[in-house]
């Protein structure tokens, strides 16, 4: 239960803030600030939903790993870059605080996948028909 309450709050907040970086022009200034190129952010916006869509999927243990390890550089790279062009806290908080969700929701992830083994499906063998 916990962890799907802070998957769903984590995936929310960076659905919003993938979708920010899509539509908002203030968005856009942030990354300009920040030194980034504005392909950058579309990049990013589109690598953020299909990690979502990895969280969310009922997919292989490794590739979940892989979205989760994705996240946590993204979320490193955000508080690494508000603080070398010294942003205060009103700018990289948010980071802060999806940092914290992102932990809760992989250490609850974890800890219930090594409970429970992900088994993929089983293909069930069509019969053949005589002919």
């Amino acid at each position: 239960m916990i962890h799907r309450a802070t998957t769903a709050l984590f995936c929310l907040q960076m659905g919003f803030t993938a979708y920010a970086q899509l539509a908002l022009p203030q968005v856009a200034e942030s990354f300009q600030h920040l030194g980034f190129p504005a392909y950058f952010r579309i990049e990013l916006a589109i690598a953020k939903l299909i990690g979502i869509a990895l969280l969310l999927a009922p997919v292989p243990a490794r590739m979940k790993e892989w979205a989760y390890a994705g996240f946590a550089i993204n979320l490193l790279s955000a508080l690494i870059a508000h603080i070398a062009v010294g942003d205060g806290p009103q700018a990289w908080g948010w980071a802060a605080g999806t940092a914290v969700l992102w932990a809760l929701s992989y250490t609850t992830w974890h800890k219930q996948s090594k409970e429970q083994p992900w088994n993929p499906p089983q293909v069930s063998s069509m019969p053949r028909s005589a002919s």
